[in-house]
């Protein structure tokens, strides 16, 4: 189990209204829990959409898990009248709310940023959508895998000549939500400052689009539209894929003059370094195919073993590719303690994805694991909106709210 120091986190004192639904809202809402923000997830009553994504374990869905994690669970239906007056109540208890909707759909329910701003005057709302809030594309439905390609980020991923390909994870959403984390800490930080609130814009397409930044002004400048290039980086040799005499694939990486220079030497080949066509990075890329040959030519006549013993001796700069499996059995990830071991009472023992960055003084750390549809509805409802027990039961009757079923004592389970 997980032995992390109890430290308060940096965003202690910090609480954030989740309404965004799927990944890029609730990856937003999970990295400010992980480093201590009260984070309350309001989700629909059937729960929110990811629960049905990844695979499931016991029944359970593995990646809510994760993704929920460190929050506080409320399910509330907010195309009801009254649970738009709940959500209100709860936005003016709170100093945030992220939401992912289609840009438009929280105005139409009076949850919009102005409608917020008259219970709560500071409150800041980090809006994550797919093409932005204003615009002639902000309308249209904005998945992370479209607007990964709108952003350019897709065209360049793949092998020349083939389709372009996607990265087997929700790529672009992950993008976004960390920049959307990123501005939500920047308005609260503007916050403390001036005691103003604002709304973060945070479009897919755009945190897409922000990757490409080394291709912007070459097409600018010199009209260079940047292609697939498979495992290899333009402009950076030798910076590719290699194979191994029994089939295991090594990325180098030597497109340094330091690097190049102990990738040379590794091989027993310091005449590459006299050689006109490799003697500095602009000339290794325009000569990119007759090194990238040379390199496999050395790797191919080697096992892994012999190529990891020479390449470790020399300080070259490489590594083979990691599987998931490979991951559970490294050293670096125990050491670092990347694989968090948590409890859950449904599951058991689970791995997770430990907090990221790692901060000396205030760590990100996870409290519990994400919670059942509803579990923390009537707490968190008589907390910061004043409801009674009565009051709750007879919403839940109206399908307004779900609360998980109390126990014999009178409260809702706890898996804190």
């Amino acid at each position: 189990m997980m032995t992390e120091p109890q430290r308060p986190g940096p965003l202690i004192g910090a609480r954030v209204l989740e309404l965004g639904t799927t990944v890029a809202g609730p990856l937003c809402g999970r990295l400010l829990a992980d480093f201590g923000a009260e984070v309350i997830k309001i989700e629909a009553l059937e729960g929110d959409p990811l629960r049905l994504s990844g695979k499931r374990f016991k029944g359970q869905p593995l990646y809510a898990k994760s993704l929920l994690r460190n929050k506080a669970l409320v399910a509330i239906d907010m195309r009801t009248p009254q649970g738009q007056e709940l959500v209100r109540s709860l936005a003016a208890r709170s100093d945030l709310v992220i939401e992912n909707f289609r840009p438009g759909m929280l105005e139409k329910w009076g949850l919009g940023y102005e409608d917020l701003k008259r219970v709560k005057p500071d409150i800041i709302m980090v809006r994550i959508s797919g093409y932005g809030q204003d615009g002639p594309y902000s309308v249209r439905p904005g998945y992370g895998i479209l607007c990964e390609a709108v952003g350019g980020l897709r065209y360049i991923n793949g092998e020349p000549g083939r389709p372009p390909v996607r990265v087997n994870m929700a790529l672009t959403d992950y993008i976004g939500g960390l920049y959307a984390a990123f501005g939500a800490v920047m308005a609260l930080r503007y916050r403390e400052r001036t005691g103003v609130g604002q709304y973060v814009d945070t479009a897919l397409y755009e945190c897409a689009f922000s990757f490409m930044e080394t291709h912007v002004p070459a097409y600018d400048k010199l009209g260079v539209v940047a292609q697939p290039m498979g495992a290899g980086l333009a402009d950076s040799t030798v910076n590719n894929l290699f194979l191994t005499a029994d089939g295991v694939h090594v990325h180098i990486q030597g497109s340094q003059p330091n690097s190049f220079r102990r990738l040379a030497l590794a091989m027993e080949r310091p005449d590459l370094l006299e050689d006109p066509r490799f003697s500095n990075r602009h000339e290794r890329a325009r000569h990119c195919k007759e090194i990238d040959a040379i390199v496999q030519e050395w790797v191919g006549g080697r096992t892994y073993t012999e190529v990891e013993r020479i390449f470790r001796a020399g300080d070259a700069t490489f590594t083979r590719i990691y599987t998931m499996a490979d991951i559970f059995q490294d050293p670096h990830y125990k050491a670092r303690g990347m694989l968090a071991r948590v409890a859950d009472e449904d599951v058991g023992p689970l791995t997770l994805v430990a907090p990221v960055p790692r901060l000396s003084e205030t760590p990100g750390r996870i409290r519990h694991t994400g919670r059942h549809i509803g579990q923390d509805t009537r707490r968190v409802l008589k907390e910061l909106a004043g409801l009674s027990d009565a009051e709750i039961d007879r919403l839940t009757a109206a399908r307004v709210v779900h609360c998980e079923p109390r126990d014999e004592t009178g409260g809702e389970r706890s898996e804190a």
